[in-house]
C-alpha cells in the first residue's frame, strides 16, 4: 500500500470508530467502565500469575475484592457524602449572602450599589439571569434523570460492568496477542513502538494518577473531617478526585474549605490556619512523594490538553466521553509526537535545514572590497 492508501485506510477507520461511538454512546458506559477496570487491574493479575495462580482464579479473586470494596464504599460513604452535599447546597445561599455583606462596604466605596440596584436595567438583567439559570438547572436535571439515573441503566451498570471487567481481565493477554496478529507486518516494529508509548502514558496516568487521586481524596477527607470542618468529607473527596489536573483540585478545595472555615471558625485563626495547612501538606505529599513514586515522568500529558480533552469528550459524548477523554488525549498526543518526529526526519525538514547550513559559511565570509577610484 502506498502512503496515500494507508492514510485513507486509517482515516476511514478513525471516522468509523467515531461514528460507532456516536451511535452507541447511550449503551457504552458499562463496557467502557469494565474495560477501564480490567486495564487498571491487569498488573495485579500478572503478579498473581507469577505467584502460581491460574489466570481465571486470579481474575476471580481480583474482581471479587474490587466488588467488595465498591459495595462497602457505596453502603458506608455514599449516604454520608449525599447528606453533606445536600447540606452544602442548602447552606450555599447563606455563604453567598454573608460574603456579599462582608464585601459590600468595600465595593460600595468604588461602585454606587444602591443606584445600580434601583435601576430598571439591573432588575431586568437579574430577572433574565435567574430565569435562565432555572431553565438550565431544569435541563441538566432532566438530562441526568434521562441518561444517568434511570433504573434500567443503573441495573445494567451494576450487573454488566463486573461481567465485562471479569472477561476482559481474564482474556487480556490473549486479546493483546490477537490484536498484535492483526497489525501490518511491514511496519510491525514501528506500530508496536507507538502502542508501547501509548501504554506508558496510559499506565502512568490511568493507573498512577488514579492511585494518587484516591490517596489524596482519603487524606483530604479524613484530615478536614478530623478538624471538625463542616462538609469537610465531601470537600476533601471532591478535591482528591479532581487532583489529576495539577493545581486545579488543590485550588478549588483550598478556596472551598478555607471559605467554609472562615464562616465557621471566625475569628479563630488557629483553626483557619489548620485548614490551610492541610492543603499545604497535601501539595507537598503529592508533589514530592506520590506523583514521583506512582506516576513518574512518562505521562507527557499537559494539564491544558487534559482539560480540553475532558471538556470536548463531555460535550460530544456525555459521561462516556469524559471517561474516554484521557485515553484519547494520550493516543492523540503520542501520535502527534510520532508525526512530528517523522517530519523532522523527512527530506521536507532536512532540505530546509541543509540549505540554511550551506548558506551559513558564505554568509559568515566578509564581502571583498573593491579598490575605490579615489
Amino acid at each position: 500500500m502506498t502512503l496515500k492508501q494507508q492514510f485513507k485506510f486509517w482515516a476511514l477507520f478513525g471516522a468509523g470508530f467515531v461514528l460507532v461511538l456516536i451511535l452507541l454512546s447511550s449503551i457504552l458506559l458499562p463496557f467502557v467502565l469494565g474495560m477501564a477496570v480490567a486495564y487498571f487491574l491487569d498488573p495485579v493479575a500478572d503478579k498473581l500469575e507469577e505467584k502460581g495462580l491460574g489466570r481465571t482464579t486470579a481474575t476471580s479473586i481480583i474482581v471479587g475484592i474490587f466488588l467488595l470494596v465498591t459495595i462497602l464504599f457505596t453502603v458506608l460513604l455514599v449516604p454520608a457524602l449525599a447528606d453533606q452535599l445536600i447540606g452544602l447546597l442548602k447552606r450555599l445561599p447563606g455563604y453567598i449572602t454573608s460574603l456579599y455583606e462582608l464585601l459590600k462596604p468595600i465595593v460600595s466605596r468604588i461602585v454606587d450599589i444602591p443606584g445600580i440596584q434601583d435601576s430598571a436595567e439591573f432588575k431586568k438583567l437579574v430577572t433574565e439571569q435567574i430565569g435562565g439559570a432555572a431553565g438550565n438547572i431544569g435541563t441538566v436535571l432532566s438530562k441526568v434523570v434521562d441518561q444517568g439515573l434511570a433504573f434500567v441503566n443503573i441495573i445494567s451498570l451494576l450487573v454488566i460492568t463486573p461481567v465485562v471487567a471479569f472477561y476482559l481481565l481474564r482474556d487480556w493477554d490473549r486479546i493483546v496477542a490477537k490484536v498484535d496478529g492483526w497489525l501490518p507486518r511491514k511496519n510491525l516494529s514501528t506500530i508496536r513502538g507507538i502502542f508501547k508509548d501509548i501504554d506508558d502514558v496510559l499506565a502512568g496516568f490511568v493507573r498512577g494518577q488514579s492511585t494518587v487521586c484516591l490517596i489524596l481524596a482519603a487524606y483530604y477527607g479524613i484530615a478536614l473531617l478530623s478538624v471538625g470542618l463542616e462538609f469537610g468529607l465531601v470537600i476533601g473527596i471532591i478535591t482528591g478526585l479532581i487532583s489529576f489536573i495539577p493545581f486545579v483540585g488543590a485550588i478549588v478545595g483550598f478556596i472551598a474549605s478555607v471559605g467554609v472555615a472562615l464562616f465557621q471558625f471566625w475569628p479563630d485563626f488557629v483553626m483557619i490556619g489548620m485548614v490551610g495547612m492541610i492543603f499545604i501538606v497535601g501539595q507537598i505529599l503529592e508533589g514530592y512523594v506520590l506523583t514521583p513514586k506512582l506516576v513518574g515522568d512518562k505521562v507527557g500529558l499537559h494539564p491544558v490538553w487534559v482539560m480540553f480533552g475532558l471538556l470536548a469528550g463531555g460535550s460530544l459524548f456525555g459521561f462516556v466521553g469524559v471517561l474516554i477523554a484521557v485515553p484519547v488525549a494520550a493516543v492523540v498526543g503520542v501520535l502527534s509526537r510520532f508525526a512530528l518526529s517523522q517530519y523532522m526526519a523527512s527530506p521536507v525538514y532536512e532540505s530546509g535545514q541543509s540549505k540554511s547550513v550551506e548558506e551559513t559559511p558564505e554568509q559568515l565570509q566578509e564581502p571583498s572590497q573593491e579598490p575605490s577610484d579615489t
